[in-house]
């Protein structure tokens, strides 16, 4: 016999442990802010490509000379060629004119001769363009909730309907704050990479949890009223637990390797996508085990023991 464990029983402990990294996380956001990409808050983005070794602080003399003193650096690497790159950002209400980036060119083509340097991109995003996208892209987000929640409620309405569906949305809710932790305490820029996580995260943890609550309500049809709900739940949650444990582990592995190669390569974009996923995926399988189901029981018992009124 399998040795199961007492999740539900332990509920409140998992309850207390998710609210304090959630108060921390929120805490940690209004002490030291968020940072915000130039694709949300607006400014300017100059990518350019060159070769061998470069003397960054001389560099950026040169390019705060030409641009103003509010740029920020950074370098990588580029897959596609040997060559690497350096992204020069602006934040705020600053555009690039084009014959100002001519300009910049022409002195780094003198300067630094043996680098080779040549423009890759330019990119200008407007301000209020930049927060019309961030709304847009939290309504994204939101709705896909909500379109969750009555999906949820609808496949499940024999067992459980909207109480279920409620509690699987607010184990989504807490992976979206634990993938938003991630960025703001490693102090990634909230950008694309931001939205695209958090969207998979939310197709990737409520799959765990359906398949949780289909085998409750196969054991709802197997036992009948027999067996108290929170029984019901801890044996469904037991049964499921090897799958979505295997389930993780072989998707963290290859997100493991792609963070280890971004690493090597310094493909930035590429890891501040893959971290906060392989963060988030963590979260999603303990929202789903310790969370969705135990935050049902706990609804349940909470309606059974409240008094109900007596009729006149």
């Amino acid at each position: 016999m399998k040795k199961q464990y007492d999740i539900v029983g332990n509920r409140k402990k998992f309850f207390i442990f998710s609210a304090v990294l959630i108060v921390f996380i929120l805490l940690f956001s209004v002490i030291f802010g968020v940072e915000m990409d130039i694709q949300f808050k607006g400014g300017a983005m100059l990518t350019y490509s060159y070769t061998g070794e470069l003397d960054i602080s001389a560099v950026q003399k040169d390019i705060e000379s030409t641009l103003g003193s509010n740029v920020t650096l950074q370098t990588g690497n580029s897959i596609a060629s040997d060559a690497q790159t350096l992204t020069i950002s602006m934040p705020g209400t600053q555009t690039v004119e084009t014959a100002t980036v001519e300009a910049l060119s022409v002195r780094l083509e003198e300067n630094y001769s043996d680098n080779s340097f040549r423009q890759l991109s330019l990119n200008n995003v407007d301000p209020t363009i930049g927060k019309e996208f961030f709304a847009k892209s939290i309504v994204a987000v939101v709705a896909a909730s909500l379109l969750i929640l009555v999906y949820i409620a609808v496949r499940f309405k024999k067992i459980g309907g909207w109480p279920a569906g409620s509690m699987a949305v607010v184990a989504l809710v807490h992976d979206l704050i634990v993938v938003y932790g991630v960025f703001v305490v490693m102090r990634i820029p909230l950008n694309g990479n931001f939205i695209a996580a958090l969207l998979t995260i939310l197709g990737y943890s409520i799959n765990d949890t359906v398949v949780i609550y289909d085998r409750v309500r196969e054991n709802r049809q197997l036992y009948g009223n027999s067996m108290d709900f929170a029984t019901l739940v801890n044996n469904s949650i037991n049964q499921s637990l090897r799958r979505s444990i295997n389930t993780t582990i072989s998707t963290l592995l290859a997100l493991g390797t792609v963070c280890v190669v971004s690493v090597v390569f310094g493909l930035d974009s590429i890891f501040t996508f893959a971290f906060p996923l392989i963060i988030g995926m963590i979260s999603g399988v303990y929202s789903t085990i310790c969370i969705a189901g135990p935050l049902w029981v706990e609804w349940e018992l909470h309606k059974k023991a409240k008094p109900r009124k007596k009729k006149a």
